[in-house]
């Protein structure tokens, strides 16, 4: 098939973009206002942008509390969802009232961070602490404003569990990552689903 995703005249039920566009990882972003209010929620558009020095980047449909909170205070943590988290980071997608947390409403405990005043997810296996770079509200191709902001952060401070760092490398796969695809779905990394490819040394 073939549709003009600028019509959306797919004719599916639900636009299939977010189940072709996956699994895309989950940046599980801590945020705290300027008067200490506190946000945990999970972005289904995160990734890596860069290195040296490693920069982070999440969209939100809306201007919602993460987005205010780091424009705030100018700072925020990335949360690392795995499979044992899914259900509480599921719990933290609740619409809840602005400064209530969503953290306490999933029954999760917090702790401090080592650079950043934003604490983490205590049961993360990982946490990357960020500080604020850039806030973007998107636009179309002709001009027209939308409603998805954009937050970059350079990573200062990396969290891991001591048990996932094998022979000097951390082993991804063993903290079982969540993933998010089209619609309801998830993804799992396991052990069992890694594969390795070397890179081509010359063409």
């Amino acid at each position: 098939m073939f549709f003009d995703a600028t019509a959306n005249d797919h004719g599916l039920p639900f636009n299939p973009l977010k189940a072709l566009i996956g699994p895309r990882p989950i940046g599980w972003i801590t945020a705290l206002s300027a008067r200490g209010e506190l946000n945990l929620s999970p972005y289904s558009f995160f990734n890596a942008m860069g290195e040296n020095p490693f920069v982070v980047a999440f969209s939100s449909n809306g201007y919602k509390d993460a987005v205010a909170f780091i424009d705030e205070t100018k700072e925020f943590v990335c949360n690392l969802a795995t499979w044992d988290l899914r259900e509480a980071m599921n719990h933290t997608s609740a619409p809840l009232p602005r400064g209530e947390s969503e953290a306490a409403y999933a029954g999760l405990d917090l702790s401090p961070s080592r650079i950043v005043a934003t604490p983490r997810v205590a049961a993360a296996s990982a946490a990357l602490e960020c500080k604020w770079l850039q806030t973007i509200q998107m636009s179309t191709v002709d001009g027209r404003l939308m409603d998805q902001f954009m937050v970059l952060g350079q990573v200062v401070g990396v969290h891991i569990e001591d048990r996932f760092i094998v022979d000097g490398l951390v082993d991804t796969a063993a903290m079982r990552p969540i993933m998010r695809g089209g619609y309801h779905d998830y993804f799992v990394a396991t052990p069992e689903t890694k594969f390795s490819m070397n890179r081509p040394t010359k063409a």
